[in-house]
């Protein structure tokens, strides 16, 4: 299965693993599956750190660099598919963030795996939420 980290998902893997669903772990470490990251969850932690919401032990360039050493994932691409697909999800909430990450896993054929049940409720792409549920 290839599955898109929601940045939370993905930062929670990293600082607070436990906040992470046992059945979404199964399935992060089963390593039949590939694990991808969007641009958008990085701009989303230089956001967090910047607004001091998220407090690093180090530069955030090395920090992310450590990140990726410490558990490799793949990068999925920005495109202008992703940007035209960002119509065609269906979301409760304007976060553009969730749009373009909702309309990344639409593209490119990924689970999102997230734990926010907004994105869980979403429609037009597919998700993998706590306790392995599928949308």
């Amino acid at each position: 299965m290839k599955l898109l980290l929601d940045t939370h998902i993905w930062l929670w893997s990293l600082l607070e693993p436990a906040r992470i669903d046992q059945s979404q772990i199964r399935i992060l470490t089963d390593p039949a599956n590939t694990i991808w990251l969007s641009p958008i969850s990085l701009w989303e932690l230089t956001i967090l750190v910047e607004k001091k919401r998220l407090t690093l032990d180090r530069d955030l360039d090395g920090w992310v660099a450590e990140a990726r050493v410490r558990a490799p994932i793949n990068d999925v691409p920005l495109t202008a598919a992703v940007a035209l697909a960002t119509r065609h999800v269906d979301l409760s909430h304007r976060d553009p963030a969730d749009r373009f990450l909702a309309a990344t896993a639409r593209v490119f054929n990924l689970h999102l795996v997230t734990a926010d049940q907004r994105l869980l409720q979403g429609r037009g792409y597919r998700t993998l939420g706590p306790r392995g549920t599928a949308g």
